[in-house]
């Protein structure tokens, strides 16, 4: 069914208001994905916090347009979902790299983060990125390193003054 220029403009300004403010997009063919699956992709992505859209080729690029992702312009071709990740930059990534190992019918095509085109290949990479609890608890560990082994260090001393003292004991009981 055609859109009407005001249907076609309100599709272009929902894409682009989120492609505004993503932080990573991932475009997968789907062509031949059955309604069920792509019903079923629709809820994982919700659930993980990525926007997915079917959108006619030539109204995604207008709709990326002005944004970090207009690098993908060129690759638009074919029947493409596109998946925008709203709240940590792997969780579309993510939930394509998922949802391809069971149905081989959804091939990434075009990655990007940042203003940066990645390849297909680099799905991995971008979908093993941490997320922003994951990155935090990260640092966090690592702040907490030296100043545990600070204490680690102080309580050694009194612990080696206490097996020297008992050590003494011991050779003056025997």
């Amino acid at each position: 069914m055609a859109l009407s220029l005001e249907e076609k403009k309100a599709v272009v300004a929902e894409v682009a208001e989120v492609a505004s403010q993503a932080h990573s997009a991932v475009a997968a063919e789907y062509s031949g994905l059955t309604v069920v699956e792509m019903t079923e992709l629709r809820a994982k992505a919700r659930a993980d916090g990525v926007y997915v859209r079917v959108v006619k080729n030539t109204l995604a690029r207008r709709a990326v347009q002005g944004t970090d992702f207009e690098c993908m312009q060129a690759g638009f071709t074919g029947p493409l979902v596109l998946a925008f990740s709203q709240q940590d930059p792997g969780a579309a990534a993510r939930v394509v790299k998922e949802f391809a190992k069971g149905h081989a019918k959804l091939t990434p095509k075009l990655v990007a983060i940042g203003g940066q085109l990645l390849g297909p290949g680099d799905l991995d990479r971008l979908a093993s990125m941490p997320t922003r609890d994951q990155a935090i608890s990260m640092l966090m560990s690592v702040m907490q390193a030296p100043i545990a082994k600070f204490v680690r260090t102080l309580n050694e001393v009194p612990g080696k003054l206490t097996r020297t003292v008992a050590a003494v004991r011991d050779a003056k009981s025997a």
